[in-house]
């Protein structure tokens, strides 16, 4: 996974206004080539083929076109050292940058038409990664002031903020009618969503309680969001919790899943397992929700996917690889999922991207 300041730094930035890069990926990364049955881990039962898009560095958030025929996504690689924004064709194969190559960037998602792409960047603010988080803290997440919102339309290659503010603004998705935007900020102090038109008019802040809110999505039928939260109970997690947001800075260890109507409403709480949950996705059904978790690691360390139904019930472990496996979206009409994982890598530490065809009535061995 972002001030007054934001626009005039944009102006100034020499690479603001930057040509595309593009680049192919290796041959046997394209997507035409014959997909690779032996992704899967057993117990995967909804998986049918997979096919691998990536295949070094660390790849993650790859969420698809509304088209279908690209995703975007974040990496890094190479002699990068921090993330970057990339778009992917699914066909070709071809790779483009789509971020400045500067600053550190997080959580895009193609705005209507396919024509530009909304992501979080603190390019404006400086040129570097800034600094990373300080784990003498414990196993925390650095939430960036530096970081606003910023559109790059794909035809004119123009670079526009959105609704820049002091604080973190990031975590930006946009509603299936293509008329919303939610995401995460802090413009208020606290860690919360607020949602908007696609121009960045008519800002609502949907959650108050103190705590995290955030990694928001929205329902197909664009009138629910599905968000991860931590709430403080005790006297002595709420003055962890300030004294870290203080340091802008979260400890991920205990989020929870929630539903909400986009004006805010009708908050449910879905997950209850004491466990991280984060990354939580409608299926196109309206009513199952896949996201990512710990919850049957002993460790804490292995994440994997599970699918749980709205009102909590109906839980199912989905993925079985001892490492990771997070960050999923359906493509539109539910035939593909998209996720990232360390499943089989060439290097230890690698993250990738990998499509699997979508069994949704596929049940459990018993």
């Amino acid at each position: 996974m972002i001030l007054s300041l934001c626009l005039a730094h944009f102006l100034q930035n020499p690479h603001a206004s930057q040509e595309p890069q593009v680049e192919p990926l290796p041959a046997k990364q394209m997507a035409g080539l014959p997909v690779q049955e032996d992704l899967r881990y057993e117990g995967e039962v909804h998986f049918g083929a997979i096919r691998r898009l990536t295949n070094s560095g660390e790849n993650a958030e790859g969420y698809f076109s509304w088209g279908g025929k690209q995703i975007t996504y974040q990496a890094k690689f190479g002699g990068r050292e921090c993330d970057q924004i990339y778009t992917l064709d699914l066909l070709s194969g071809a790779r483009k940058l789509v971020s400045t190559g500067t600053g550190r960037t997080t959580c895009s998602f193609f705005m209507p038409g396919d024509n530009a792409v909304i992501f979080g960047s603190t390019h404006a603010a400086s040129d570097d990664c800034l600094e990373p988080p300080d784990y003498s803290m414990g196993y925390v997440w650095k939430i960036y002031p530096e970081f606003d919102l910023y559109v790059r339309d794909l035809d004119t290659w123009e670079l526009k903020p959105l609704a820049p503010s002091p604080g973190y603004d990031a975590e930006a998705v946009v509603s299936p009618d293509g008329k919303k935007i939610v995401y995460t900020s802090r413009r208020e102090g606290d860690l919360d969503i607020y949602i908007m038109n696609t121009d960045g008019t008519g800002l609502t802040k949907l959650t108050d309680k103190l705590g995290y809110d955030g990694g928001p999505f929205f329902s197909p039928d664009s009138k629910r969001i599905v968000y991860r939260s931590f709430y403080p109970q005790t006297k002595e997690e709420t003055d962890r919790y300030l004294t870290l947001l203080d340091q802008d800075t979260i400890e991920p260890m205990a989020l929870q899943l929630y539903v909400m109507d986009i004006d805010g409403s009708n908050k449910v709480q879905v997950t209850d397992n004491g466990a991280a949950n984060f990354g939580p996705y409608f299926h196109p059904d309206n009513k199952n929700i896949i996201y990512c978790s710990n919850q049957a690691s002993e460790t804490g360390r292995e994440f994997d996917l599970f699918m749980v139904q709205d009102d909590g019930s109906n839980n199912e472990r989905i993925t079985y690889c001892p490492t990771f496996d997070g960050f999923p979206m359906f493509s539109h009409d539910g035939k593909n999922l998209i996720f990232a994982s360390n499943r089989m890598n060439a290097k230890e530490g690698d993250t990738n991207l990998f499509m699997a065809e979508w069994l949704h009535d596929a049940q459990p061995a018993e």
